[in-house]
């Protein structure tokens, strides 16, 4: 029999839904563990922040991956959650690797209170996460959190040898002057584009942000608005505006002849489909009382509509 995979988008902490997902799928909770006879998961990062029952996703992502029923790659919480907590060498400005300004402090607020009572699990699981690797490539799909740069992904193994990140390799990570916090940026957040003369948006979160989240699957984009890939639109002056040279050269292209690529991150909205038949992004905005979305892989080459499956995630969760 012939090894099935779910794939499972953004959990953000919605614990109980993703329990609900599991079960809804077939998985069944044996020794503490859940399990399928035949199938397993791929966790796509971004189990961390925000929601309610952080501990417990973490916990449910763990026991899985520890008994061989899962897989889970790191998403950019994970990784700025390990950066914010850990102790800068002497000689950096800043007392830790990742600044605990306003803005990255409200991002983790949430795990760092419900790990609050509980410090040296946090360091267990901030352990563990380093662990994890940053893509995965099985014979006949690939996962990253955010983008597959096929260039990046190739320089990353011969550099290190492999496809995860060490204790070692933080500091150089957050130098943005090296190619690790390049590759990082990019496998990590995904694409992105920087507004034009200085201009700025308010997103729906409240942060300000001078760059958009961009697609990397267009063949030949001529305008802003064939690249935007976020759910805050752009200024509307802006929307239609041409590219370019020098923007369409920052961009990324994914072609369609690439091995079928699973992602979160995005925050999608609607009915989860194939966004090109080998292109599937899986985070939902399930924190936003979205959908936990997965799909069920097995050995297709063009994805289907019919193999996604989520589970709504209710005030409850709360």
């Amino acid at each position: 029999m012939h090894q099935g995979y779910d794939l499972i988008g953004d959990i953000h902490g919605c614990g109980q839904t993703l329990i609900l997902l599991l079960e809804q799928m077939g998985y069944r909770k044996e020794h503490g563990v859940y399990r399928h006879p035949h199938r397993k998961v791929v966790y796509v990062g971004d189990v961390v922040d925000r929601g309610p029952n952080i501990r417990l996703a973490c916990d449910v992502v763990r026991d899985m991956v520890e008994a061989g029923e899962a897989e889970m790659i790191m998403g950019n919480h994970e990784y700025n959650l390990i950066t914010y907590c850990t102790k800068a060498p002497a000689g950096m400005r800043q007392p830790y690797l990742r600044e605990h300004t306003r803005r990255n402090t409200r991002i983790v607020e949430a795990t760092l209170e419900q790990y609050a009572n509980h410090p040296h699990e946090l360091n267990e699981m901030l352990d563990w996460f380093l662990e994890r690797p940053l893509f995965l490539e099985h014979d006949h799909f690939r996962v990253i959190h955010a983008a597959w740069d096929q260039q990046m992904v190739d320089e990353y193994i011969a550099r290190y040898g492999g496809n995860q990140l060490d204790r070692d390799l933080l500091l150089e990570s957050v130098d943005t002057s090296t190619f690790l916090y390049r590759f990082l940026d990019r496998s990590l957040r995904g694409t992105s584009l920087k507004l034009p003369e200085g201009r700025s948006m308010t997103a729906k979160d409240g942060f300000v942000r001078q760059f958009f989240r961009t697609r990397f699957w267009e063949s030949d984009p001529q305008r802003y608005s064939d690249v935007i890939f976020q759910p805050d639109p752009l200024p509307p002056d802006l929307h239609h505006s041409l590219l370019s040279d020098a923007e369409k050269e920052q961009l990324l292209f994914y072609g369609p002849e690439e091995k079928p690529l699973f992602f979160g991150h995005y925050w999608m909205a609607g009915i989860p489909a194939p966004i090109k038949p080998n292109l599937a992004c899986l985070d939902y905005s399930a924190v936003k009382y979205g959908r936990l979305v997965a799909y069920r892989m097995d050995t297709e080459q063009h994805l289907q509509p019919s193999k996604f499956t989520w589970v709504r995630v209710e005030q409850k969760e709360r």
